[in-house]
C-alpha cells in the first residue's frame, strides 16, 4: 500500500516538474519565495560564494532530475541535469576559496548519481574530484573542516565542524570504492568516529557546530548555528544525524553507528508531535513556532533507511506519518508554482529563511518516496 500511494505522489510531481523545468531551464534554483525560485547560478559571487555557483545546494536541482529521470525515464530530466554539471564546472577548482564541505552534497545527487545512471565519465571525473577537495579538508586530528575563514568578520573557523558533515561523507565511501583506494573510507569513518563522541549528546541530541583545537583536536565548545540556542536541538540536525549515522552504518558496519543513529532517532521520535509536523527546533519556545519541513522529508528517509537495516515497523510508521502530514498539508503539486514543499526553514533566528520553499527540501521528499516505491538511486 505504502508503495502505490508513493508512486501515486510521484506522478503527480512528474506532471509537476516537466512545466517546471520549462520555467527554468538554465537555472540552479536554491530558494522559492511565492511559489517562484531563484537561480544561484546567475547571482554576484561573494567571498564564499555564497550567494552564487558555490552555495551547498546547487547540486539538489540536478539530483531531483537524476531521481525522476529513475522514476519516469524522461528525457528532458538529463538534459536539465547535464546544464547543472557544467555549470558547476566553474566551481570545479576556479572558486577553491568558495568551496567547503558541502561538495558532497554539490555533486553526489548530481554528477555521483548521474555516473550511476549511464556511466558517464566526466560525471565520474567531478564527482571523484568533488571528493578529493573534501578529503583536503580533513585535519589529522580526526575531524572535517566545514567553512574557511570569512574575511568579512575575523571569525577563525578551522576548527569547526557540523552535523551536516556526515551526509557529505558519503562522497568519501563513494570514492573509496571506485577508486579502490582506502585514503578517503579511512577519513569518513574516522571524521564520523570524532563526530559521534563528540556531537551527539547523552540524551540523543546533537549540536550543530561543534568547535575543536585545530591543532590538538580536543573539543573546546559547541554553537548553536541554526537552532534556537546551544544546547538546543536544531530539527535538521537531528535528520542529518539519523541518516547520517545509518548511511555510516551501512558502509562500514560498524554497529555503534548504527545505535548511535537509532539513539537520534529515539530523541527525534519522542520529541514529535502527533500530527506528523516538525518545528524548527524540538526545543524552540512555543512562541512563535517556526516549522520546518525540510527536516521532516530528510529525516523520513533517515528512518526509512533505519527501517531497512533494523526491520523495526516503529521507524517506517515514523517516516510515514511525516510523509503523510507533508502530502496532505505542506504540499503544492500544482504545475503554477515552482516547489513543492511549504514551510521550510533554514535557520531559527533567520529573516529571509523561515518557512519558505527549499530545493533540497523537494529532493528529499522526491528522495523518501522513491525509497517507498523501490526505485530511488542510492547515492548516500
Amino acid at each position: 500500500m505504502d508503495r502505490v500511494w508513493a508512486e501515486d505522489r510521484l506522478s503527480l510531481i512528474d506532471k509537476k516538474l516537466r512545466t517546471v523545468i520549462e520555467r527554468n531551464k538554465g537555472a540552479i534554483p536554491a530558494i522559492a519565495i511565492n511559489g517562484h525560485y531563484d537561480n544561484r547560478a546567475d547571482m554576484t559571487r561573494t567571498w564564499n560564494a555564497d550567494d552564487g555557483l558555490c552555495w551547498w545546494t546547487n547540486g539538489f536541482w540536478g539530483g531531483i532530475m537524476n531521481q525522476m529521470y529513475a522514476f519516469s525515464g524522461f528525457d528532458g530530466y538529463l538534459e536539465e541535469e547535464k546544464t547543472s554539471e557544467e555549470l558547476l564546472d566553474g566551481c570545479l577548482p576556479s572558486l577553491f576559496k568558495g568551496l567547503h564541505h558541502d561538495t558532497g552534497f554539490m555533486w553526489l545527487p548530481l554528477s555521483v548519481a548521474r555516473y550511476m545512471i549511464d556511466g558517464n565519465e566526466k560525471s565520474e571525473d567531478r564527482g571523484l574530484l568533488a571528493a578529493t577537495l573534501l578529503l583536503g579538508r580533513y585535519n589529522p586530528n580526526g575531524y572535517l573542516r566545514a567553512w574557511n575563514d570569512n574575511p568579512e568578520t575575523g571569525v577563525n573557523t578551522r576548527g569547526w565542524s557540523i552535523i551536516d558533515s556526515m551526509m557529505n561523507i558519503s562522497i568519501l565511501y563513494w570514492a573509496s570504492t571506485e577508486l579502490d583506494d582506502p585514503r578517503f573510507a579511512m577519513v569518513a569513518e574516522k571524521h564520523a568516529d570524532t563526530t559521534m563522541r563528540n556531537a551527539v549528546r547523552e540524551d540523543g541530541s546533537v549540536r550543530h557546530i561543534t568547535e575543536y583545537d585545530a591543532e590538538t583536536g580536543k573539543y573546546l565548545r559547541e554553537y548553536g548555528g541554526q537552532g534556537y540556542a546551544e544546547g538546543s536541538a536544531w530539527t535538521r540536525g537531528q535528520a542529518w544525524g539519523i541518516y547520517g549515522f545509518a548511511n555510516s552504518f551501512c558502509h562500514t558496519g560498524r554497529e555503534d553507528f548504527l545505535a548511535t543513529s537509532e539513539k537520534i532517532a529515539s530523541f527525534f521520535m519522542n520529541h514529535m508531535k502527533e500530527d506528523g509536523h516538525i518545528p524548527a527546533d524540538f526545543l524552540q519556545p512555543e512562541e512563535p513556532h517556526i516549522e520546518d519541513s525540510t527536516a521532516a522529508a530528510i529525516a523520513s528517509c533517515g528512518f526509512i533507511e533505519l527501517y531497512k537495516h533494523t526491520n523495526k515497523e516503529e521507524y517506517l510508521e515514523t517516516a510515514m506519518k511525516m510523509l503523510k502530514a507533508l502530502d496532505k498539508d505542506r504540499s503544492d503539486y500544482s504545475p503554477d508554482t515552482d516547489n513543492i514543499l511549504q514551510k521550510c526553514t533554514g535557520s531559527y533566528h533567520g529573516t529571509k529563511d523561515r518557512e519558505i520553499g527549499f530545493v533540497y527540501a523537494d529532493y528529499y521528499y522526491i528522495e523518501a518516496l522513491l525509497k517507498l516505491a523501490g526505485k530511488a538511486i542510492e547515492i548516500w
